[in-house]
């Protein structure tokens, strides 16, 4: 089995949906090993928990600089042997050093459709606000592989979800949510865990 790291902040809306779709059998290469939260307080640490997942804080203000935090957490990647990363929510940006040590194994879910909204200050309801100021009639969510441009990696999947009159960010964000999010990162991660696995099988010949 591929061991899988889920990356959060808040929530853990998009980890609940990682979860369920693993418990339902729909990632037969792939397991939920270890939560990494950058928030003490983040409520997606208590889903891990009650899942029987493993977690861990590392908070970027507990360290004096970006390397120190770098190492703290591709040391803890490194321990539990971790070998897909999935950013779910995550607020901090990745460093180069974490990305090339995990090359198209990094995947993150967007609530927009890239390349619209997305990018550096385009997180969580910010991007629907976004999205209903300039009065799109479409939006929805997109799974990309993570490189060192923020939103900037290669496509994935993508789910087009309406706008709909009388929209407020929080309905619009619920609707992302059930309509894109939570289908499209757990497909991701499955497709990501099974590619994984044939690579190390091909190696092993």
């Amino acid at each position: 089995m591929v061991r899988i790291a889920v990356l959060v902040s808040g929530g853990g809306t998009n980890l609940q949906a990682l979860l369920d779709s693993e418990k339902r059998g729909e990632n037969p290469y792939g397991k939920i090993v270890l939560v990494i939260s950058g928030n003490k307080k983040a409520y997606a640490l208590q889903r891990a928990k009650n899942a029987g997942v493993e977690t861990m804080v590392i908070r970027r203000k507990d360290y004096q600089d970006t390397e120190g935090y770098d190492k703290a957490m591709l040391k803890a990647l490194k321990e539990h042997g971790i070998e897909e990363i999935i950013l779910a929510g995550f607020l901090n940006i990745l460093s180069s050093e974490i990305i090339n040590a995990y090359p198209q194994r990094i995947i993150n879910v967007h609530p927009s459709l890239i390349p619209s909204f997305c990018g550096k200050g385009y997180y969580g309801l910010k991007v629907h606000e976004a999205a209903l100021r300039y009065g799109v009639k479409v939006t929805g969510a997109t799974v990309h592989y993570v490189n060192e441009i923020p939103d900037g990696g290669q496509i994935i999947y993508q789910k087009a979800v309406e706008v709909k009159d009388g929209d407020t960010p929080e309905i619009l964000q619920r609707r992302v949510m059930e309509q894109a999010e939570w289908i499209l990162l757990p497909k991701a991660a499955a497709m990501v865990a099974e590619k994984i696995e044939k690579e190390k099988n091909n190696a092993d010949r």
